[in-house]
């Protein structure tokens, strides 16, 4: 499996001076590799390659560096031609679309840039990076990483790294190619149930990051709200920054949770079930202002956390169909929209069980990856 380990840069000043000229030539070429793709319509890569090599080498890129912003430069193409018939910038002729598609796909001036093997070398031991610069080949570049950081890039290092300019820091994202572990037989399933007043629940009763998170988040919309009325230069400077750092925020607390649910499903030798939210922001029908708190939480986010730490632990995974897992009794299964008197209660209305309603959301979970599992692998052995 494909692993990103982020390891920051400790440059001098005449370094930084180097890789910011760096980053401001890889960009501005591909931003020019960029405007030939639009107007020329030529976007696969080994033709834009064929159009615009010698244009990026005349701009003063070496070969690996210009034959990589091509590359960047054709996969932006590719994933807006995804984005466009996927509908994500609206249907065909919308304002939104018409802009999108009238101009150019555009780099900002420190935006990233891989380098491979031939541009970039790694002193593992010394803690160091040689990298090609438009000054030259810039060599002992100290580096800062956790002790399992070091041991995951001297194993499984593969392919580029990106070269990312952020938060006034230098960071390199490796890419590492770890073994996958083998997918243990689960002792039942810890259910996960997925919500606005409590960003997940398990069945064991374990509440992750409720009122507090949402004092935070509530916190950050009302100023973002404020800043977006006030419209100035200075306002929008402002919005980018905390936008990262909400981005960040909600990342970082993500994380967290998926960390917390994988280890003690591992530790019981159990699997995780998590409900199938594809499509939840269609579905779901709710008032205003839980509209807003569903649209601004990451939970797509938080799932693949889940899985892929589960992965790299060989924690089996199901999903199961979220339908009526809120209304429905994890004791007697009996399935009423009484049976919730109100958004944390959950109370049978046929015999009588009482429960926290998203505790007995998340059982209700489990059980249907108990289910799931066992047609899985029931189907699996018969074939």
């Amino acid at each position: 499996m494909k692993l990103v380990m982020q390891v920051k840069l400790l440059p001098d000043a005449a370094t930084q001076a180097a890789l910011r000229e760096t980053l401001t030539l890889c960009n501005r070429a591909a931003n020019h590799a960029s405007r030939r793709a639009f107007t020329t319509g030529v976007k696969g890569k080994t033709s834009l390659q064929r159009l615009v090599y010698g244009e990026l080498k005349a701009m003063g890129l070496s070969a690996q560096p210009a034959i990589h912003a091509i590359r960047k430069v054709a996969g932006a193409y590719a994933t807006l031609n995804g984005n466009l018939k996927a509908g994500n910038y609206g249907p065909q002729g919308s304002k939104r679309r018409a802009a999108v598609e009238s101009s150019p796909v555009r780099f900002r001036k420190d935006a990233a840039q891989p380098f491979d093997d031939r541009c970039l070398s790694w002193q593992l031991d010394a803690r160091t990076v040689s990298i090609w610069t438009v000054r030259g080949r810039l060599g002992r570049i100290p580096f800062a990483c956790s002790p399992a950081q070091l041991d995951m890039l001297t194993r499984y290092r593969r392919g580029e790294s990106d070269l990312v300019f952020r938060g006034g820091a230098w960071y390199l994202y490796a890419t590492c190619e770890a073994p996958v572990p083998d997918v243990y037989d689960p002792d039942g399933f810890l259910g996960v149930d997925l919500g606005i007043a409590n960003i997940a629940t398990t069945s064991d009763g374990i509440r992750h990051a409720g009122r507090q998170l949402n004092q935070v988040r509530h916190r950050n919309r009302r100023l973002r709200s404020r800043l977006q009325a006030k419209g100035t230069k200075s306002a929008k400077r402002l919005l980018r920054r905390r936008s990262g750092r909400e981005a960040r925020f909600a990342a970082d607390t993500n994380h967290r949770i998926a960390k917390s649910i994988v280890t003690e499903a591992e530790r019981t030798c159990r699997g995780i079930a998590l409900e199938d939210l594809g499509g939840i922001r269609e579905r779901v029908r709710l008032r205003k202002p839980q509209r807003v708190t569903l649209h601004s939480w990451a939970f797509h986010q938080l799932g693949t956390f889940i899985a892929y730490k589960a992965q790299r632990r060989g924690v089996p995974v199901v999903y199961v169909d979220p339908a009526y897992t809120s209304k429905g009794c994890s004791v007697c299964g009996h399935i009423d929209k009484r049976n919730r008197p109100d958004q944390a209660t959950f109370a049978c209305t046929s015999c009588g069980f009482a429960e926290h309603a998203d505790v007995n959301a998340a059982r209700n979970i489990a059980a249907r990856g108990v289910a799931g599992w066992a047609v899985s692998h029931a189907a699996h052995d018969a074939a």
